[in-house]
């Protein structure tokens, strides 16, 4: 079985070194070959050392232009990469061994499932320090279980992704949720499988620097852009109910004009007690007043993006590519 690898990266770079050193080391036994998409058209990123297995897709574009989607930069590795299955790593995870050998095993043995990933572990470098994080970062238990979709670390069947059309390159963000919906329409199977699948790097966390960081990339975008693409399209109401904190925030700020019109100041203080006490829950819920006001603050980022991402769309085709030798 020859195992494609795709490594989308995106300002991730410090961490790629770690990525790619345990994914060599997991597939050392095995017939594979990988390639490193670097989404952005000016990236200078200082690669690691690459071995005989690695080939390197650059952006095409002028210096400055807009960078290649989640979902394009996956689908240009895809191409690259050859193998009947695929394995999509984003640049700031550690992929597990153990988990590699077992997700191998049970494809052999079952022929009915499309794709696979599993627990993943937050980790953060804070300076010199690296402390865990979130145990389940994406709550997919420790148990193997069907799954709705995938992210971050994929394991595909080349096949199913073929033909569920691959990737959307128009979005910004959601791609792997989306993917989902087309896979399981099409009757394919997902499965979560155990053991922890991966360790995902990354910067401290919660920061409010993210915001910027989130709103220039496009990511606040995503949800909007898919909900315009499935709007009266099965698959609406699930974009729907994933996004509901999101809708509830923009429908508690559209409320503010709404009581100041029906009865002006009086109105809008009362209003006022609405997020005041939202946040009064949030602080008691996580113990701490500082995440409260920075999920509230997440929420509001993400609705204001998500009501952009809906009036503009997604984009047209993607920026091409063009590979270079490593």
């Amino acid at each position: 079985m020859t195992i494609g690898v795709v490594i989308p990266c995106y300002r991730q770079e410090r961490f790629l070194p770690r990525t790619v050193a345990a994914l060599e080391a997991a597939l050392a036994a095995r017939e594979w070959r990988g390639v490193l998409v670097l989404s952005a058209p000016d990236s200078d990123a200082a690669l690691p050392a690459l071995s005989a297995h690695w080939s390197v897709v650059r952006a095409a574009g002028a210096p400055g232009s807009r960078p290649l989607t989640p979902g394009a930069a996956r689908n240009a590795g895809f191409a690259a990469c050859g193998g009947s299955w695929v394995l999509f790593a984003d640049a700031d995870v550690e992929v597990e061994r153990d988990w590699i050998e077992r997700s191998l095993a049970e494809i052999a043995r079952d022929a009915s499932f499309a794709g696979a990933w599993g627990r993943i572990e937050e980790w953060f470098v804070d300076g010199e320090r690296e402390r865990p994080g979130v145990r389940d970062l994406y709550r997919v238990g420790e148990r193997d279980a069907g799954a709705d979709y995938t992210a971050t670390l994929s394991l595909y069947r080349r096949d199913a992704l073929e033909r569920a059309g691959g990737y959307d390159a128009r979005l910004n963000s959601e791609e792997d949720f989306e993917l989902g919906l087309r896979l399981r329409r099409a009757g394919f199977r997902l499965r979560t499988l155990a053991p922890l699948a991966a360790r995902h790097w990354s910067a401290p966390r919660p920061s409010f620097a993210e915001y910027g960081r989130r709103w220039r990339t496009g990511l606040c975008f995503g949800p909007g852009q898919a909900l315009r693409l499935y709007a009266g399209r099965p698959g609406f109401a699930q974009l729907a109910r994933r996004n509901a904190h999101y809708l509830a925030m923009l429908a508690l700020w559209l409320a503010a004009p709404a009581a100041w019109f029906l009865a002006g100041a009086r109105g809008l203080g009362t209003w006022a007690m609405l997020p005041l006490a939202l946040l009064v829950l949030m602080t008691f819920r996580k113990r701490d007043a500082r995440l409260a006001l920075h999920s509230l603050a997440t929420w509001t980022v993400m609705a204001a993006g998500l009501v952009v991402g809906f009036l503009r769309g997604g984009a047209g085709s993607p920026a091409p590519v063009r590979e270079a030798a490593c």
